[in-house]
């Protein structure tokens, strides 16, 4: 649970590692297969510049980051008390200056940030109030200044912040 709260929570690349090494790539990809998330590929932990080398490269997809959350959020990612704890933990994502930072304050999101080296990734779920929800996925790379990506992510959230609440 520790791991896990490090991992969502700080994005602790210390942490995914260790849960990627106990629970096994194969199996990670497993899930995430059977959970429809088809094109994501965990072959190896974070900033492993030796199986980098050898070509092992994790990938995701947007659509497939919005896959698991939308299964997060339906309650058909696992049980639902399992689902509820999963976005619990996400609710209490400590980082704030991507998709939140596009956001009205106090709008709960339940996301999961990551970067390395010129990539910057935020993945999410938005709650607007009295409304349903809707997931945002927004994926950067080769942008040097995480303070642009920042706020690219941040304008995305906005716009489509201001699309989902307009009224009819």
């Amino acid at each position: 649970r520790e791991l896990n709260e490090a991992m969502i929570t700080r994005s602790s690349n210390l942490a995914t590692n260790a849960v990627i090494q106990l629970l096994d790539p194969r199996k990670v990809n497993a899930t995430a297969h059977a959970l429809g998330a088809r094109d994501m590929q965990v072959l190896r932990g974070v900033e492993d510049g030796k199986a980098f080398e050898r070509g092992l490269i994790n990938t995701t997809t947007a659509h497939d980051l919005g896959v698991l959350l939308v299964a997060i959020e339906r309650g058909t990612a696992a049980r639902r008390p399992s689902c509820d704890s999963m976005k619990a933990v996400l609710l209490r994502q400590t980082f704030s200056t991507e998709i939140p930072a596009g956001l009205p304050p106090g709008t709960p999101v339940a996301h999961k940030t990551g970067s390395i080296t010129a990539t910057l990734h935020d993945a999410a779920l938005v709650y607007p109030p009295g409304r349903a929800p809707y997931v945002l996925v927004v994926l950067t790379r080769k942008i040097p200044r995480q303070e642009e990506a920042q706020a690219l992510i941040a304008a995305i959230s906005r716009e489509v912040y201001a699309y989902a609440t307009r009224r009819k």
